[in-house]
């Protein structure tokens, strides 16, 4: 490559990992390559994939002389794309793969490249379990610093809940620590704050007895009865367990053999429950959720933990383009139902195209058991979590589905809460980041805490927070 055209010539080569640039061939393409496809569209000027924690340090140290922005790159499953923007210098950690778990302590500690899926592998060998996501190639990094909602939320928390400490490089090179003891308001604003104040090298989180086996599946009743049952299950999940986890989504019917040909592909309201507590007792759970309705089919069985937190891969695929909006709903109300049916039925089906609305419900340990000021993550007032999900393959379909995105949001947003979960969502816009982690003094508070630790903003290729001294 011309190496006068080069943004990065002068690249420390004290910088020990594999530097990665525009005419490196199927490297830079295999480095560059997201969950979101539409990030494939663009490609960074740098892509510093480091081996270790001083290979951290030195691309900060060099960006921040400079004057650099910087995206840092974890397990590449942000919605966004904030991982891999356009001409950028990216720090890309996905190597940092070393996990270690204490089956005394119950103590997991993870570097930024691990996956879901490896946490989970490497928890199970032991009887324990992180609460974490439900698809496995999603870096516990992003998923981590945005909170962190999954199957087993309502038994013991988000992620952030079960984290104890986290190590950063700063973006002026420097390794610190924070934990309740140690830069106690640094750790407070990762807990849900993103990737706004440094790049975290380790996470190390606390533990539970879950598994091996769990009572789970999915319970797939027609779209004309979708109504009904999803209005019968705030009552349902009010008097629930905490073991049981429960998704709602109006998806695409999967081609099951119990299903009609024909309605393979057209929506159909599935319930996805996971009852990680004692399996003898599950079929008093699952079965009541069968008898909402009248489901085509009853796949809920008992099955190993990994196999439950690997059920959503499936509608998950890497690489797809993708719109997805979210939300926090104060309630499932027969309103919001209404909306979220019409739109469901009127998103875009070129070929190739998938759409699909979900429904988180919480309460239980995320929303009891951690009061709201603790931490940055928001979940004040949240009874379920709402996300709208379109993928498709090719760029000529972009208007069509970004056009169904915005409805839905604009939609659904009157009935929805001003805090949510920024994962779950693509960036809504300034008004949006003020609130969505809860009170304007949260607000200010994340904002001192990131002109304290990133005041001229090179972590900019996120959600962003803006530093406090910043107009």
């Amino acid at each position: 490559m011309n190496l006068s055209a080069d943004p990065h010539a002068d690249f420390p080569t004290a910088f020990r990992g594999l530097a990665l640039r525009p005419g490196d061939g199927d490297l830079y393409d295999t480095a560059r390559a997201l969950y979101q496809g539409r990030a494939a569209d663009y490609g960074a000027a740098l892509i510093a994939r480091c081996a270790d924690e001083d290979d951290v340090a030195t691309v900060l140290r060099y960006a921040s002389a400079r004057g650099i922005p910087v995206a840092v790159r974890g397990g590449g499953h942000g919605s966004d794309g904030h991982a891999m923007p356009g001409g950028a210098l990216v720090v890309d950690l996905s190597a940092m793969k070393a996990i270690t778990v204490d089956p005394e302590t119950r103590v997991v500690r993870a570097q930024p490249g691990v996956l879901l899926g490896e946490l989970d592998a490497a928890a199970q060998r032991h009887g324990l379990a992180v609460p974490a996501g439900t698809v496995s190639t999603t870096g516990v990094a992003g998923l981590t610093l945005g909170g962190g909602i999954g199957h087993l939320m309502r038994r013991y928390g988000a992620t952030v809940d079960n984290l104890l400490a986290c190590e950063m490089v700063t973006v002026d090179g420097r390794k610190v620590r924070a934990d309740e003891a140690e830069n106690p308001e640094l750790f407070w604003a990762l807990r849900g704050g993103g990737g706004n104040f440094g790049a975290v090298t380790a996470f190390e989180y606390r533990a539970h007895p879950v598994g091996p086996d769990v009572v789970a599946g999915q319970l797939i009743f027609p779209f004309d009865q979708a109504a009904d049952v999803l209005g019968k299950l705030t009552a349902h999940m009010a008097t629930a367990p905490r073991e049981l986890g429960l998704l709602a989504a109006i998806a695409p019917a999967p081609a099951l053999p119990m299903l009609p040909a024909e309605a393979h592909g057209k929506p159909v309201l599935v319930l996805v429950p996971v009852h990680s507590g004692d399996p003898a007792t599950a079929d008093e759970v699952s079965e009541p959720l069968a008898a909402l309705g009248r489901p085509v089919a009853n796949l809920v069985t008992k099955m190993p933990w990994l196999q439950a937190n690997t059920m959503l891969d499936a509608v998950a695929p890497y690489g797809k383009r993708m719109n997805l909006r979210g939300g926090y709903l104060p309630e499932l109300s027969s309103d919001v139902i209404g909306i979220l049916l019409a739109n469901i039925a009127a998103a875009p089906s070129n070929p190739g195209a998938a759409a699909n609305v979900n429904l988180w419900c919480m309460g239980g340990a995320i929303s009891d058991d951690v009061a709201e000021d603790a931490m940055a993550f928001s979940r004040e007032g949240a009874a379920w979590l709402w996300e709208a999900v379109s993928m498709w393959d090719t760029p000529e379909h972009d208007p069509e589905h970004e056009q169904w995105a915005t409805a839905v949001n604009a939609a659904v947003r009157p009935h929805s809460l001003p805090n949510g979960y920024t994962n779950l969502t693509e960036d809504l816009g300034a008004d949006w980041r003020r609130g969505v982690h809860g009170s304007e003094a949260k607000h200010q508070r994340l904002r001192a805490v990131k002109a304290a630790w990133d005041p001229h903003n090179l972590l900019r290729f996120n959600k962003n927070i803006t530093p406090a001294s910043a107009e």
